[in-house]
């Protein structure tokens, strides 16, 4: 069985088709936020992107910050108010939670040494706590500090407060200074 959370229109075709064409179960999880909010030129070819592989959509070399789905693109703006001050992030887009890439994932945080998980789920129980427990065991020699996970709120709340309830940017900024202070 295979889980994928497409960040935008292209990676919803690509990984829509190989769900399709996949001869095992496959959960795709389309972010209805995206409906409103995403624009891009989608390409009019077949293609496929692969079950069980990450994207690094921006390179860096302090911090690794995971995401996966709509809460890319808010990644994306923290790294960007991240480099404002200096600081250059790596950002993933894991596309895939189930399989998921440990091999891209290991490798970059073995690279910058910090990581932040980010995810619209509440932090208890979220599967960015396995990211964080995977990446506390495999990378403990590498890390200059602990894994940090950005998250929703541990409650549940009306569509009214999304926006109070979503991990923000600026909740991203803060959990990677906080970090490198370590």
């Amino acid at each position: 069985m295979a889980m994928v959370v497409p960040r935008g229109p292209i990676q919803a075709k690509g990984l829509l088709l190989a769900a399709i064409r996949s001869p095992d179960p496959t959960l795709v999880f389309e972010p209805k936020v995206l409906y409103r909010q995403a624009v891009e030129e989608v390409p009019v070819e077949d293609f496929e992107l692969p079950i069980g592989k990450a994207e690094i959509v921006r390179e860096g070399k302090d911090v690794t910050l995971i995401g996966w789905g709509n809460q890319v693109h808010r990644l994306l703006k923290a790294a960007d108010l991240a480099s404002e001050e200096g600081i250059s992030c790596e950002v993933i887009d894991l596309q895939s939670l189930i399989p998921w890439d440990e091999e891209t994932v290991l490798a970059s945080v073995s690279k910058t040494g910090r990581c932040v998980v980010s995810h619209e789920a509440p932090k208890t129980s979220g599967f960015g706590a396995e990211l964080a427990s995977t990446v506390q065991e495999r990378c403990f020699l590498k890390l200059e500090a602990p894994v940090h996970r950005v998250c929703g709120w541990d409650t549940p709340f009306p569509l009214a407060y999304e926006e109070f309830y979503l991990p923000t940017p600026l909740r991203v900024l803060d959990t990677v200074k906080k970090i490198l202070e370590y």
